[in-house]
């Protein structure tokens, strides 16, 4: 992972803005990014938040071509996620409102769960007035990945999250949800 995709604060609802990350411990950010993965993954990971210019800062070169990203501050609950490379180039493309690249399979962890804004909606950052924010639980995701989603469901704007379905269908970034508790 030589190239990385510049996300910009006003679309990443994976990075901290530039004022909560001005004020953060750069040794809690990378504790907390790490929580979201097995150890094994998170410890040898590439930490990225968001830098006071409105880029991505990576906070820890990795080793593995895993990265991690914290807590996104503007969520009700603690958000932090992994994933592999190929999931990189696919939260890069959502963020960036590209097609994700073809044939890269994706897999993520949200060990710590997360809330939504919508689950159907890939660009709501908080849910509309007046409803509830999609509480996903610890979970992991198969990204970038239409050939494997048959026979599951997205269940509309209120899935249960307690069995997997499909976030944001219909969209280039539709995924798998698997609850893991």
């Amino acid at each position: 992972m030589k190239k990385f995709v510049i996300l910009t604060a006003s679309v990443c609802a994976m990075c901290l803005p530039t004022t909560q990350l001005a004020r953060a411990d750069d040794a809690a950010t990378i504790k907390n990014a790490e929580s979201a993965a097995p150890a094994a993954v998170g410890k040898t990971a590439t930490i990225y938040a968001m830098g006071a210019d409105g880029k991505l800062k990576t906070l820890r070169e990795g080793k593995t071509g895993w990265w991690c990203m914290p807590n996104d501050p503007n969520t009700p609950s603690n958000d932090p996620m992994c994933g592999d490379a190929n999931s990189f180039a696919w939260a890069g493309a959502w963020m960036g409102h590209k097609d994700p690249p073809a044939g890269k399979v994706g897999f993520m962890y949200m060990l710590q769960g997360g809330p939504v804004g919508s689950n159907m909606d890939p660009y709501m950052m908080k849910p509309p007035a007046g409803e509830k924010w999609v509480a996903t639980g610890p979970h992991v995701m198969i990204v970038n990945s239409k050939g494997v989603l048959a026979g599951y469901t997205s269940g509309g704007g209120h899935p249960d999250t307690t069995k997997p379905y499909i976030m944001w269908e219909g969209t280039p970034y539709e995924h798998l949800m698997i609850p893991i508790k």
